[in-house]
């Protein structure tokens, strides 16, 4: 029966605003708590729309509470005041603090996005709660039923522990399996990855075809040879990324992977319109793995992360329906423009390869 099912229904938000609508009517329908995780929050107009419904919900007596990451959010108590005065928690992760291992202990950032309702209702995704991010394609899917259970329990794990140093652990990184559904989280390793790994058995085990749509490509050299070994195969490997995303240096640097790659015959797109901000993977167009990192270094070493794997046709067939239409705004990567590049890009290229790991 439907009801049994850990998820009864799914919903795929791609448009930025039609999330945010949807997000604020569940939580208008609250009755027992809300729970969200966001790596950005905007404090201006967006933000407060959310902080008022929120306030209104938690003088209702619902439970409200709110996990935003130091580096992101940028720590605002007084933004948040009307809402903690109605009895909502508002905690920061891991502030700032000066010390010998300042520079790489800033990169161990929360870049989750999970919003759990009632034991009932599950939002994660690509898009945070940002004004700047609303006309960007991304990738958010809502779920019904007992699945959001197992993310309430995700949720408070990181909400208890938030301004602690979370080393590698198998309570905080152990997958999670339940009812054909597997959750990975990843907490900051250079060794472990687990995500990274997961990511790399996918492309190994497919056999027809790989779709990747993130918004920065910087792939280890593990994820470079599966890619270009499932391509050797005869697999269809499609990478979809924005024609320019919002960090600049990436764009740049991300030439001297796709060149190539793309000359071992891997498909690169790049999308028009704007950002593209999602992060998806398919694979055989059965597997499907969504969540919060991107193919990058920064994403599978030094953040705490978190990705849903699974392969109930329901979802994957809104999935493929996002990623057709992901592709007919995008064109094709111009090899041959790419070869032809000014000298100074490879210069710049070669400049910022250094930095990889903390873009």
């Amino acid at each position: 029966m439907q009801s049994e099912r850990a998820v009864t229904r799914y919903s795929v938000y791609d448009d930025t605003l039609r999330f945010y609508n949807a997000l604020l009517y569940d939580i208008e329908q609250a009755s027992r708590y809300i729970y969200l995780e966001f790596y950005r929050f905007s404090y201006h107009h967006l933000g407060e729309k959310f902080r008022d419904a929120l306030v209104r919900k938690s003088k209702a007596g619902v439970e409200v509470k709110i996990l935003l990451d130091s580096w992101g959010a940028s720590p605002n108590p007084a933004f948040f005041e009307p809402l903690t005065q109605a009895g909502g928690m508002v905690r920061f992760f891991e502030k700032f603090r000066f010390r010998l291992d300042y520079l790489t202990r800033s990169h161990r950032r929360n870049h989750r996005k999970i919003v759990v309702i009632d034991d009932n209702v599950l939002y994660m995704g690509s898009a945070n709660i940002t004004d700047y991010n609303v006309v960007w394609r991304e990738l958010i899917v809502r779920m019904e039923g007992r699945l959001a259970g197992v993310f309430k329990g995700i949720f408070l794990s990181m909400f208890e522990l938030y301004d602690s140093y979370l080393p590698y652990s198998q309570e905080l990184t152990a997958p999670i399996f339940y009812e054909g559904f597997e959750i990975l989280r990843d907490v900051p390793s250079v060794s472990r990855q687990v995500i990274k790994k997961r990511f790399v058995r996918l492309i190994r085990s497919a056999r027809k075809r790989i779709i990747i749509e993130t918004p920065y490509f910087l792939p280890s050299f593990l994820v470079r040879m599966a890619l270009i070994r499932a391509a050797k195969r005869g697999v269809s490997v499609e990478i979809i990324m924005p024609w320019h995303s919002d960090v600049r240096l990436v764009d740049i640097l991300r030439n001297k992977y796709i060149g190539p790659m793309a000359e071992k015959g891997i498909k690169f797109f790049m999308y028009i319109p704007q950002n593209l901000h999602s992060k998806l993977m398919l694979v055989d167009n059965r597997i499907f793995a969504f969540g919060s990192p991107n193919f990058d270094y920064r994403s599978f070493r030094f953040q705490h992360e978190i990705v849903i794997v699974g392969s109930d046709k329901r979802l994957t067939v809104k999935l493929l329906s996002h990623v057709n239409d992901t592709l007919a705004e995008s064109v094709p990567f111009n090899y041959q423009k790419w070869k032809n590049r000014p000298f100074i890009e490879k210069v710049f290229e070669w400049l910022i390869v250094p930095f990889r790991f903390l873009l």
